[in-house]
């Protein structure tokens, strides 16, 4: 696996670019803009491949690294963003909001009811 990591790193990076929708070149910039998408532990590890990506193209920097914590990190995050359903997100996202609208309009409305009412036309 410490052979394929950089092609990990940038399968990772594509992953979120794809499941996400984030735009960026390189995994620093993804996992930037990715701040409140996924979980904590997720976006860690993920920050953890972002800062090994760099050193991890110098090689003799490269053995300074925890080859098999990074491959950890790169499996669990690859494993969430695998599935990870973006038309699921989407219809998540529009069901929020029509929640929120219907939601503010009751409101609306009860509000309507109390202020005819006290001003004595309900």
């Amino acid at each position: 696996m410490t052979e394929n990591l950089p092609a990990e790193i940038d399968r990772i990076a594509l992953l979120f670019r794809d499941k996400l929708g984030l735009r960026g070149g390189d995994i620093g910039r993804v996992v930037r803009r990715a701040r409140y998408r996924v979980p904590r532990r997720i976006r860690r590890k993920a920050e953890r491949l972002a800062t090994a990506a760099p050193i991890l193209a110098h090689p003799r920097l490269r053995m300074t690294l925890d080859h098999a914590a990074l491959a950890r990190a790169a499996t669990d995050v690859g494993a969430y963003l695998d599935g990870v359903d973006p038309a699921d997100r989407r219809k998540g996202w529009w069901l929020g909001m029509l929640g929120a609208l219907a939601f503010n309009l009751l409101l609306f409305g009860a509000l309507l009811v109390v202020f005819l009412r006290w001003k004595g036309l309900l």
